[in-house]
């Protein structure tokens, strides 16, 4: 006998058939409730749940495809068998249009009508854990991981909201740790393609000489080392989502192949000669000025303009600075469960100096300054003290100075200190090489410029 295989529902109007069904089936260990009418029925299913009725067609009164019906109206899922007379099988029919699982001829065979009543609940029950497995998928990707209430990041999310709904290919642009990739999840979750994979790949991360098998995966014997086929990012991203993080760094043989397969979805993996299709949506992102890359003749203008469709700006941190709290105090409680301490809240000191920071590493920065003040600080509350960032904050803030004066002079400052060693400048900055460049380029800084050092 099943573990609790579930509660049957028998209407006929012969009681010798009522019975000899309801004595099979809990035969099988089902429980079972017998109704010689529609009226009876519809007050039985009135009273509780079933996973199964079995319903004869031909009925005085109210016949079985007007209970069902009637019983549909109440559970929609709810499995029906019908039993019918090899005259009214037409009928029968009928009531599969209608919604039923399945039917049985009379005389019934007990095995066939077993076989069907558990086909028909383990159906039901496969579509009630399909339904609350994507209600929980729901749940998951509809938490808002994009913290923020300013003017800056709710315009973002407006336009998350106003593509998301379409299969267009998106560009996000932003300073490197502004949260371009939670902008890219927040678009895929809110998609057509959530319940298919989001497939991640940072073209920065990947040398040049593996970035091609990265993309398009690779058959057996392709390359010394290639022991087995293997898939690449794209044929894994079937169904949902391309994410290409730092878009603005792939070398221009491989811009001339991605374009061709964004434009037709068709490639073929390394070392093999048969055509793959791949039915994906393109979500990029780049801290880089793409439109100076394509001026400079480091990205190819076709390729620009193909992804180039839908863009979003992700405000750099030091323009949404009233969601600084807001953000803190969402990684405090993140940092707080998983490191287990009893800290719980910022002092209003150690707040003012987030809040008078520059955060030129914007997002990511704040989270690692706010992650070493859980491991060094002392409960109840995070201090001044316990944050790496005090001797860095500018004591220009709160005057009637333009951030980007700020910005700008802070980074002169760090490239004269450095002798304009790139490298050490972003590790100093908390930023990559290629958004020091950027900078470089949008303040027009040039080598030997002089400005009060504002990380002294």
């Amino acid at each position: 006998m099943r573990d609790d295989p579930g509660a049957i529902l028998i209407v006929d109007d012969e009681f010798s058939v009522r019975d000899s069904l309801a004595r099979w089936l809990r035969k099988d260990g089902y429980e079972v409730v017998t109704a010689e009418d529609g009226l009876e029925a519809l007050r039985q299913a009135d009273r509780r749940s079933f996973d199964a009725a079995i319903l004869d067609i031909k009925m005085p009164g109210m016949d079985g495809l007007e209970v069902q019906s009637r019983l549909l109206e109440r559970e929609p899922e709810l499995p029906t068998v019908m039993i019918t007379a090899y005259a009214s099988v037409d009928t029968a029919v009928r009531a599969l249009k209608r919604g039923a699982f399945d039917y049985v001829t009379k005389p019934v065979d007990p095995e066939e009508l077993s076989h069907l009543v558990s086909r028909a609940i383990e159906q039901r029950r496969l579509r009630r854990e399909n339904s609350q497995l994507r209600k929980t998928i729901d749940d998951l990707v509809s938490v808002d991981q994009i913290i923020g209430e300013s003017p800056a990041i709710r315009k973002v999310m407006e336009l998350v909201g106003h593509v998301a709904a379409t299969d267009a290919t998106v560009l996000i642009t932003g300073e490197s740790g502004t949260g371009k990739e939670l902008i890219a999840r927040a678009i895929h979750a809110n998609s057509e393609r959530r319940y298919r994979p989001i497939i991640p790949v940072n073209c920065g991360a990947v040398p040049d000489a593996l970035l091609e098998s990265e993309l398009f995966g690779h058959e057996k014997g392709a390359f010394t080392g290639a022991d087995h086929q293997r898939k690449g990012k794209i044929e894994m991203a079937d169904g949902g989502t391309l994410f290409l993080d730092e878009i603005g760094v792939i070398p221009a043989r491989m811009q001339i192949e991605l374009l061709r397969v964004l434009e037709d979805r068709m490639f073929t993996r390394l070392g093999g000669s048969e055509q793959v299709h791949s039915d994906f949506r393109v979500i990029c992102a780049t801290n880089e000025d793409l439109e100076s890359a394509v001026r400079d003749g480091r990205f190819r203008e076709d390729l620009f303009y193909r992804i180039n469709v839908f863009t979003i700006e992700a405000p750099p941190l030091r323009e949404r600075r009233s969601d600084i709290p807001l953000l803190a105090e969402y990684f405090l409680n993140r940092f707080g469960r998983q490191m287990d301490r009893e800290i719980t809240s910022i002092s209003p000191e150690a707040m003012d100096l987030l809040l008078r920071h520059d955060w030129p590493g914007n997002i990511r920065e704040l989270c690692n300054a706010i992650e070493r003040a859980m491991v060094v600080g002392t409960p109840p509350e995070v201090r001044c003290e316990d944050l790496p960032i005090g001797d860095r904050v500018s004591r220009s803030a709160g005057v009637c100075e333009a951030l980007s004066d700020i910005e700008r002079r802070h980074i002169e400052a760090v490239l004269n200190r450095t002798d304009w060693n790139i490298t050490r400048a972003a590790k100093i900055l908390e930023i990559d090489r290629v958004t020091v460049y950027n900078k470089i380029r949008k303040f027009g800084i040039e080598r030997g410029a002089t400005g009060a050092p504002s990380c002294q």
